[in-house]
């Protein structure tokens, strides 16, 4: 069906949905699936695949549309249903259709996302970028930061400078200093990350690929241009590693998942152009979770470097473990819902989610054309400004990307920003008179760390800053519109879905996408939009949020994590201390376990949230506080 015949169809059919009174309130695909589970059932020698032939499928029948409509909410007449059989019968051909034509994940829908409100104005001009001062470098080629040498109570480094590994955990700042001044090679950095990759992947479980041959070539042409005086800036010859989401010309992009493991693409993705271009050094493809879920890939589960029976979280995996463990100057992260966020705030290592629309993703595996961010995860604020003004701005191919500024400049008078903090998220719920003994376990958690934020809100203080209580707005149910992205999801591997290539997947659990992908196969194109609409009171909610300060200060996590990811909010995550030896236990010692978080010698994070495209001052208010802190300093003891 096809042209003006298909348009006909489409107007007759919602004219029978407008005739019994549903408007278009019922669940158009649930009928074809469930049809096609129908059919598989019978025994089609070709199980899901069947479903792409409606000619093949069982009739449609009252009963279907009961069922479809007990899904949707809707309630129906034997006569209504009656009127729908032809309707519906043609509207499933059509989906038919569509479903034959074997859309690849890197075509986007025909609409675009943009979450800035009506009238707000971009500041599009583009300035020099002002790094911090040239910082000392006198103790470099030494070991400064060894985890044994933290002091306990207070989460500052006590140590001193005895071993040669010491580069490894140099900021992007002070490795760029070296670079630069020829104190030190990229080839002799890119041999040290190289080498340390090498020996703790084993344990940690980070890497997919190992780019070498590419790297020693990058870091090899680094050194001569740096000699020549051809310095391209902060970033040339720093190694780096890629989420395994970002498409290398030559090497395989496997998007963590089973079945996809040898996928390879004949480009690289816009962030590898940028930061090739930047004279940047790719040492690895780093693990994620599968199609950008957890930290459970096809190939083992990515650790947590300060304790290594713990997941990583993900899905941003194997970025925010290489940073932690030393193994990458910096590495390219990726969130839709929490994967730069929450691995970043598990490993100790700082993250950038900038605002949805300032970088492009062209190159990158599509999980929701709404919500996918690219950003960077580093060790310091200042190395994800650097990373960031690589990497932002509008490339001709990803349409959701706005010609906005990202404008660095370390030295930014934060003083004069206006500062929120969401002061329930600091205090501790109580516990249900019915909490189970791990509820009991996760609550002492809570309570232990409520003093990392209390003694947040005190440093914060004494830097001068006046803190204004603000609350994410009431009455938006923001998980309720994130099923959008299951949908989105869904639609981005259909054929995975339908072909029953889903069964390679890792993940087999109710949380895992193979079950999810066909959850959101039920969700109606109307609810869905539905949710959009929804979505849009939220945005406009948020910026009269932003309207009254410029930054909010969160522990991170609860409501504003999926508030803000869905209005398309920045955050910066910085750590924010290591629990002492008397923190409780984790909730279980399950090796990987979804309740293995938490316990003595981990790290606590803090998140900082900015209005839209304001990335670069929110960076510097973050700086300012990480350096007032010096949290970033701290690393695991690996040996």
């Amino acid at each position: 069906m096809s042209g003006q015949s298909g348009l006909m169809d489409r107007r007759r059919f919602l004219g029978v949905c407008s005739a019994v009174g549903l408007g278009q309130t019922l669940l158009p695909g649930v009928l074809f699936g469930m049809a096609a589970q129908a059919q598989t059932a019978g025994g089609s020698a070709s199980g899901q695949r069947a479903g792409m032939d409606a000619h093949a499928m069982p009739k449609i029948s009252p009963e279907m549309i009961d069922a479809a409509a007990a899904i949707a909410g809707v309630t129906l007449t034997a006569d209504q249903k009656a009127m729908m059989l032809e309707g519906l019968t043609k509207q499933r051909d059509s989906v038919a259709v569509i479903r034959t034509m074997k859309i690849p994940n890197s075509v986007a829908p025909a609409f675009v996302f943009d979450p800035a409100p009506a009238g707000m104005k971009l500041d599009t001009e583009r300035k020099p970028m002002r790094m911090s001062g040239t910082p000392d470098v006198s103790a470099f080629g030494l070991d400064w930061g060894l985890a044994g040498a933290i002091d306990a109570k207070t989460g500052r480094y006590a140590g001193d400078h005895s071993r040669e590994d010491g580069y490894a955990f140099g900021t992007v700042r002070e490795l760029a200093e070296l670079l630069k001044t020829r104190k030190l090679t990229s080839v002799a950095l890119t041999k040290i990350y190289l080498e340390r990759l090498k020996k703790y992947d084993p344990r940690l479980h980070f890497v997919i690929t190992l780019t070498e041959e590419r790297a020693l070539a990058q870091a090899a042409a680094a050194d001569k241009e740096i000699a020549a005086g051809k310095y391209r800036g902060p970033l040339h010859g720093i190694p780096w590693g890629a989420k395994d989401l970002l498409a290398v010309k030559g090497y395989r992009t496997t998007w963590g998942a089973g079945g996809f493991e040898e996928q390879t693409f004949d480009y690289d993705a816009t962030v590898v152009k940028r930061l090739d271009e930047a004279g940047a050094v790719l040492v690895a493809k780093l693990t994620m979770g599968a199609l950008a879920q957890g930290d459970l890939w096809f190939g083992a589960r990515t650790r947590n470097p300060w304790n290594a029976r713990q997941g990583s979280s993900g899905s941003s995996a194997g970025s925010a473990s290489a940073v932690s463990a030393g193994c990458v100057g910096f590495a390219i992260g990726t969130e839709t819902l929490g994967s730069i966020s929450a691995p970043s705030a598990r490993c100790g290592v700082t993250g950038l989610r900038p605002t949805f629309g300032f970088v492009p993703r062209t190159g990158a595996m599509a999980l929701s054309w709404t919500m996918d961010k690219i950003g960077p995860i580093c060790r310091s604020v200042e190395d994800c400004a650097l990373v960031m003004s690589a990497i932002y701005g509008p490339d001709g191919h990803d349409r959701s990307v706005k010609d906005a500024a990202f404008n660095w400049d370390a030295e930014f008078d934060w003083k004069k920003l206006r500062v929120g903090y969401l002061n329930t998220e600091f205090e501790v719920p109580a516990l249900a008179a019915d909490a189970t003994d791990v509820q009991k376990r996760g609550h002492a958690r809570q309570i232990y760390d409520a003093k990392y934020g209390q003694a947040a809100i005190a440093g914060l203080k004494k830097m001068g800053v006046t803190l204004v209580p603000v609350a994410m707005p009431k009455g938006y149910h923001f998980g309720d519109i994130t099923p959008v992205l299951g949908a989105e999801a869904a639609a981005a591997f259909d054929e995975l879905t339908l072909s029953g290539r889903d069964k390679l997947l890792t993940g087999q659990k109710p949380g895992d996408w193979p079950n999810q992908f066909r959850i959101a196969r039920l969700y109606s194109a109307v609810d869905y939009v539905q949710a959009q609409r929804a979505r849009m009171l939220a945005i406009e909610a948020m910026e009269k949020v932003f309207a009254e300060v410029d930054v909010i200060v969160t522990p991170g996590g609860g409501a504003q994590l999926s508030g803000t990811n869905l209005t398309g909010h920045p955050a910066v995550i910085v750590p924010n201390g290591v629990r002492g030896e008397d923190a409780p236990k984790p909730e279980s010692d399950e090796d990987g376990g979804r309740d293995n978080v938490g316990g003595p010698g981990t790290p606590v994070s803090l998140t900082f949230l900015g209005g839209l495209y304001s990335d670069a001052r929110l960076a510097a208010f973050a700086r300012a506080y990480q350096e007032a802190t010096g949290f970033h300093r701290m690393y695991p003891n690996l040996d």
